[in-house]
C-alpha cells in the first residue's frame, strides 16, 4: 500500500495490496479456512506469522493476518503479543517470535484477554509500563471469545520498558478494528449465502427487496469499517501520527461490526441464534471486540476534545 519511490511518510494512502501483501494475506486465509475455535498458536509460530511482521513486512501486514483471524473465527493473542508488545516494545520481539504470550493490563482491576496464558504483562504505572508476571490472575467470565482474567496489583516490580501506553493502546485498537472488520466480512459473507439458499414462498429469500435492503447496508457497513480501519493501520505503519485516525476507526467500526451482526441475525431469523450455528459467535465477537482498548463513546469523547468541543 502506498506509492513506490516516494518517502513513506510523505506518500498519499493507497489502500491497494501490493503482490507480497496478497500473498500473505491469501495464505492466511487459505490456512485458517476451516479452523474455526482452534488453537493453532504453535502452528503459526512454526509458520513463523509473529516474526514476519518484523523481519520482512510491517504493521500493515501483521493487521492482514489479524483479520483474516477475525474472519475464520480463529482466536489466538497474537493482537496482545504481536500488536501491542511487539511494535510498542521491540526489545520483545526476539520472545515473541518464539511463541511466547503477553498481554497488557492498563490498570489494577483490568479485564484483560490472555492473561493466564502470557508469559508477562505488560503493566502500566505511574512512572511507566513494566514488564512483569507479578500480579494477581483471577479468571473471568466473559461475552467475548478470549480467555480473560481480572488483573490486580498494587506495587509492581520487573523490567521497565521503553513503551507508552498511548503506543501500545494505539497498534491494540487499530488491530482490534482489522480484526473486527474481518468478522463483519465473514458475517456478510454467511448471511449473502443463506439468502441465496433459504427459500419462503417458493423462491430464495434473497429475491425480496427487504433482505436485498438489509444485505446492502451490511456491504455499505463492512466497506466503510475497512477503509476507516486501513487508513488508522497505514498511518501507524509509516510512523506517522495517527490518534486521531485510530479514534475514528475504533467508534466506527465497533459500532458499524455490531450493526452488521445485528442485520444479519435479522435475515438468518431463528437459526442464527441457535448453539450450532456461527452467528451468536461473531456476535459475542463484536461485543467485546467494542469494548477493547476504548469503546466508542471513549472515542467519540477523545475526537470531541481534539476538536475543541
Amino acid at each position: 500500500m502506498g506509492p513506490v519511490g516516494q518517502d513513506p511518510r510523505q506518500a498519499l494512502m493507497d489502500l491497494t495490496l501490493t503482490e507480497d501483501q496478497t500473498m500473505v494475506q491469501r495464505t492466511a486465509r487459505e490456512f485458517l479456512a476451516g479452523r474455526e475455535g482452534q488453537d493453532v498458536w504453535k502452528e503459526i509460530t512454526d509458520l513463523g506469522w509473529q516474526a514476519l511482521p518484523f523481519e520482512d513486512f510491517g504493521f500493515l501486514e501483521a493487521c492482514l493476518i489479524v483479520e483474516e483471524l477475525g474472519r475464520a473465527r480463529v482466536t489466538v493473542p497474537y493482537v496482545s503479543t504481536v500488536a501491542c508488545a511487539g511494535f510498542a516494545a521491540p526489545a520483545l520481539r526476539t520472545r515473541i517470535a518464539g511463541g511466547e504470550v503477553f498481554a497488557y493490563a492498563p490498570f489494577s482491576g483490568a479485564l484483560v484477554p490472555w492473561a493466564a496464558e502470557a508469559a508477562e504483562l505488560l503493566v502500566a504505572t505511574p512512572s511507566g509500563v513494566v514488564l512483569t508476571s507479578e500480579v494477581d490472575r483471577t479468571p473471568v467470565s466473559v461475552v467475548g471469545p478470549a480467555p480473560t482474567c481480572r488483573v490486580t496489583y498494587d506495587s509492581v516490580t520487573g523490567t521497565s520498558l521503553a513503551a507508552a501506553t498511548d503506543t501500545i493502546e494505539a497498534y491494540g485498537a487499530a488491530a482490534t478494528c482489522a480484526e473486527m472488520v474481518g468478522g463483519a466480512q465473514a458475517v456478510l459473507d454467511k448471511t449473502v449465502e443463506y439468502a441465496k439458499e433459504r427459500e419462503q414462498f417458493g423462491k430464495p429469500i434473497g429475491a425480496f427487496q427487504a433482505v436485498q435492503h438489509h444485505c446492502a447496508n451490511m456491504a455499505i457497513d463492512v466497506m466503510g469499517a475497512r477503509f476507516i480501519a486501513y487508513e488508522a493501520i497505514w498511518r501507524l505503519s509509516r510512523g506517522l501520527d495517527a490518534s486521531v485516525e485510530v479514534s475514528v476507526a475504533k467508534s466506527w467500526v465497533s459500532e458499524a461490526y455490531e450493526r452488521v451482526c445485528a442485520l444479519g441475525h435479522q435475515v438468518h431469523g431463528a437459526i442464527g441464534f441457535t448453539e450450532e450455528h456461527d452467528l451468536h459467535h461473531y456476535t459475542r465477537h463484536a461485543m467485546s471486540s467494542a469494548l477493547a482498548f476504548g469503546d466508542a463513546d471513549t472515542h467519540i469523547d477523545r475526537l470531541a476534545t481534539h476538536l475543541g468541543i
